[in-house]
This record gives C-alpha cells, sequence and structure tokens, in this order.
C-alpha cells in the first residue's frame, strides 16, 4: 500500500481542515488505518484511527469531539475532519496502514506510511 497524505495548510484557531489520504493497492480496505501527528520537538502522537470496515474508530482524548476519521474504500481514502482546530495541534500529520485493530495507537504496528502534511494553527 502506498499512502499520499494531503490537506494541510496555515488556518487561525477555531478553523477547520480537513486531511485526506489516498491510498494504491488492493489491500486498502483491509486495513486498519491511522493518522498520526509529530510536533516539532516532541514525539510521533497518534491522533485517531479506523477499523477495515470503518465500524470502529479510536481518537486520542484531545481530539475528541473537534476530529472525525473516515474512509471511502471505494474510493482508497482516508480522511480526517478537523474542526475547532487549536495551536497545540500544529504539528506534521501522517497516515498509517496497518493490520491489526488492537494496535490501533502503536505506531510501530503500522506496516505502510504516507509522507506528512502540515498543519499550522495560529493564534
Amino acid at each position: 500500500v502506498q499512502l499520499q497524505a494531503s490537506g494541510g495548510g496555515l488556518v487561525q484557531a477555531g478553523d477547520s481542515l480537513r486531511l485526506s489520504c489516498a491510498a494504491s493497492g488492493r489491500t486498502f480496505s483491509e486495513s486498519t488505518m491511522g493518522w498520526f501527528r509529530q510536533a516539532p520537538g516532541k514525539e510521533r502522537q497518534f491522533v485517531a484511527g479506523i477499523s477495515d470496515g470503518g465500524s470502529l474508530t479510536l481518537y486520542r482524548d484531545s481530539v475528541k469531539g473537534r476530529f472525525t476519521i473516515s474512509r471511502d474504500d471505494a474510493q482508497n481514502t482516508v480522511y480526517l475532519q478537523m474542526n475547532s482546530l487549536k495551536p497545540e495541534d500544529t504539528a506534521v500529520y501522517s497516515c498509517a496502514a496497518g493490520d491489526q485493530w488492537r494496535l490501533v495507537k502503536i505506531a510501530r504496528a503500522y506496516r505502510y506510511w504516507g509522507q506528512g502534511t502540515q498543519v499550522t494553527v495560529s493564534s
């Protein structure tokens, strides 16, 4: 699976962005998909994950109620809708594809990674 993330940008606090992650490869629909982020000088963080089929989702506490992960298997794409953005959401966001829902929060469990897209939220 090859992944291509897009949709980042510079926005003001309170604004919204939608990130997209386009996948190639016939195993996309069978993959657990995750979004991670990394700010300068900080460790990579799990942001959100969605199971194959989309029936299960999981979010880090700080984005619950503001971010929504979804997937369109017909388009081989996973999305991250980000609302009410805060300066602390500023980071490089990356999407990843893995095999095991039970390890959705664990970055090293993901087999495939896309390049990151920068999200900058000004106050």
